[in-house]
């Protein structure tokens, strides 16, 4: 390995900006859209909409945080205790202020924005996740993520979660300052995966990083990565941005 959003109709994403790892959830529902090329601009005018809206009438719901990636889809992750925890009338305050119809607008133009939608849960590997330095998932100044699959068998997952222990280790005996989070596949996922999540301040500075961490880590980085890569039945590299512009937080 190189360098490592159905409708917005429930309470959606709250996470803490910063917190130790002690603090940090480990069950995350998950809410993908996937948005038509053609339609990105009108569905970021939707989805702003919503926010403009729970600001001004101060919608007492869960806030959310917003990740956009580069095949257009836009992802919302909130922090859950259990399943029980996922509720699908969080707007209902929210409609009774806009009244109905331009409630109801204001999601049909969502809409047809996208060609499908649907939930799923994750979950915080913390024994994985490598960030000496605190857990968050949101580091300031560094918006950009990439974002890495990694896809393997009922079989093999075991031995993948194994080996990437030993990738986690490596990288601590080496000092690396490349710091990532791992979430693993749950509840409404189909296929077995892990996915690592890095933060940058851009794409520029993420290779860069990448470029001085495959120094420090020298030509044994080969070996421990080929050892992973063998119950790996399939990676998906991805690139996304956080977008605190369609994030809401409730004010007290």
């Amino acid at each position: 390995m190189k360098h490592f959003k159905i409708w917005i109709i429930g309470l959606l994403f709250v996470a803490p900006l910063a917190m130790s790892s002690q603090e940090a959830p480990t069950m995350y529902w998950v809410h993908e859209d996937q948005v038509k090329p053609s339609m990105v601009m009108e569905y970021e005018k939707s989805a702003k909409e919503l926010v403009d809206n729970c600001i001004k009438h101060n919608a007492q719901i869960p806030g959310w945080i917003t990740t956009s990636t580069d095949d257009h889809r836009y992802l919302y992750v909130s922090p859950i205790n259990s399943m029980s925890d996922i509720n699908y009338d969080g707007f209902t305050g929210l409609q009774e202020a806009m009244g109905e119809e331009a409630f109801g607008k204001m999601f049909s133009d969502m809409d047809k924005c996208y060609t499908a939608h649907g939930d799923y849960v994750i979950h915080l590997n913390e024994e994985l996740t490598y960030m000496p330095d605190g857990f968050t998932q949101t580091p300031e100044g560094q918006n950009y993520r990439r974002f890495y699959y990694l896809r393997t068998t009922p079989e093999h997952n075991g031995m993948l979660k194994e080996k990437m222990k030993a990738v986690k280790e490596f990288f601590a005996k080496k000092g690396s300052k490349m710091q990532y989070r791992v979430y693993q596949s749950g509840f409404g996922t189909m296929g077995n995966f892990y996915m690592v999540a890095v933060a940058a301040k851009d794409g520029i500075t993420f290779e860069t990083m990448g470029e001085e961490n495959d120094a420090i880590l020298g030509d044994e980085r080969g070996e421990v990565f080929g050892s992973m890569m063998k119950y790996v039945t399939s990676m998906e590299e991805v690139t996304g941005m956080m977008r605190p512009d369609l994030a809401y937080s409730p004010e007290k």
